[in-house]
């Protein structure tokens, strides 16, 4: 990945991928350290409370796995799923508004699982 094109790549992708591991690792993190301001949400959209240290500890589990090269796709997958998810809930709950938050992490999401995928005969490197 010497030339231009594939330095750019691949700033992109690692630039991306820390903006997610950030977005991510903090809003898990707070799941995990502080679920009672979580509980009462997750309770509304019809979630047991132990769900809350669930979608805490994914977020951040996804968080740290972008942050590595050879495994930044499984995490891109990881919050993708978790994202859709979050779509899904918002949606179902009538809360429009919320809505625009997981479709904008859902999109930088796919692009950088788009960027970090390879085939099997490329490069891991």
């Amino acid at each position: 990945m010497g030339t231009f094109k594939g330095k750019l790549k691949k700033a992109m992708v690692v630039s991306l991928a820390a903006l997610l591991a950030l977005v991510f690792f903090v809003a898990g993190g707070s799941k995990l350290v502080n679920p009672e301001s979580a509980v009462e949400s997750f309770a509304r959209w019809g979630y047991a409370p132990w769900f809350v240290y669930v979608t805490g500890f994914v977020e951040v589990a996804g968080a740290v796995l972008v942050l590595v090269a050879r495994v930044r796709f499984i995490g891109a997958v990881l919050l993708g799923v978790t994202m859709v998810g979050a779509f899904v809930t918002h949606w179902q709950a009538g809360e429009s508004g919320a809505i625009p938050v997981p479709l904008v992490l859902l999109a930088l999401i796919a692009i950088v699982g788009w960027l970090s995928w390879r085939s099997p005969d490329q490069d891991r490197g």
